[in-house]
C-alpha cells in the first residue's frame, strides 16, 4: 500500500492542526494532493489504465472544490497551502 497510517498522520500533522483532526481543510488538501502525485506517476508507466485516469480527475476536482471553498472563506490560509504545497490555478 501506498500510503500507510503513519504517513497519513504525519501529512495531517504538518499540514492540519493536529495528526488526528482528519477534517481540516487544508489537511485534506494535502492529502488529496500526496494521492494525486501517486496516481501521476503510476499512469507515466501504465498509460492505458483508464480506471485510475478517471480517479485521478475526481481526486483533482475535489481537491479544486476545496480550495475554492478555502478561498471564499479566508485568503490567507489558501494562500498558504498553495504556497507551500506548489500548486497552481
Amino acid at each position: 500500500m501506498y500510503l500507510d497510517p503513519k504517513e497519513k498522520q504525519e501529512i495531517f500533522a504538518k499540514h492540519g492542526k493536529s495528526a488526528t483532526d482528519t477534517g481540516n481543510t487544508e489537511g485534506q488538501i494535502a492529502l488529496f494532493t500526496y494521492r494525486i502525485e501517486h496516481l501521476t506517476e503510476h499512469l507515466k508507466a501504465n498509460h492505458k489504465d483508464f480506471n485510475t485516469e478517471r480517479s485521478l480527475v475526481k481526486l483533482v476536482g475535489k481537491r479544486r472544490s476545496l480550495l475554492d471553498y478555502l478561498m471564499k472563506k479566508d485568503i490567507l490560509r489558501y494562500r498558504a497551502i498553495v504556497k507551500e504545497l506548489g500548486l497552481r490555478k
